[in-house]
């Protein structure tokens, strides 16, 4: 009988260190759980997002055109030389775009096209002359 109440001690002291081992490992993983939520977080701090129009997709294309011409370029990086196949390739959408929407556009639509298309062949001349 002795054996069998030292077999039911060993057990429960056992039994406790697993309780605790596997408190400890859930108070770990709760904290790794919220350091990565709070690093997903800040990561998403960029704001909310312009409204999907034709103004923002134009934008989109034109920004794109002067990365490409070296006219933009990210903070902190080093300076490219002008890409002027990608540059060309970006005013060809636009093109692209004028074209197809070709009397489907309202009045500031066209003009936002129409200036911004002139100043972006202008930047691509300016640079590739």
């Amino acid at each position: 009988m002795a054996e069998e109440e030292k077999k039911k001690d060993k057990k429960i002291i056992i039994d406790e260190d697993w309780k605790q081992q596997a408190q400890r490992e859930k108070e770990i993983l709760a904290a790794q759980e919220e350091a990565e939520k709070e690093k997903a977080q800040e990561k998403s701090h960029r704001g909310p997002l312009p409204k999907g129009d034709f103004a923002a997709l134009i934008s989109m294309l034109v920004t794109q055109a002067l990365f490409a011409l070296g006219v933009l370029q990210v903070e902190g990086q080093e300076k490219k030389e002008p890409d002027l196949e990608l540059a060309k390739y970006n005013i060809d959408m636009l093109e692209t775009v004028e074209e197809k929407t070709k009397g489907n556009l309202t009045k500031d639509e066209k003009k936002v096209l129409e200036n911004t298309l002139s100043q972006v062949r202008m930047a691509y001349v300016k640079i590739a002359g």
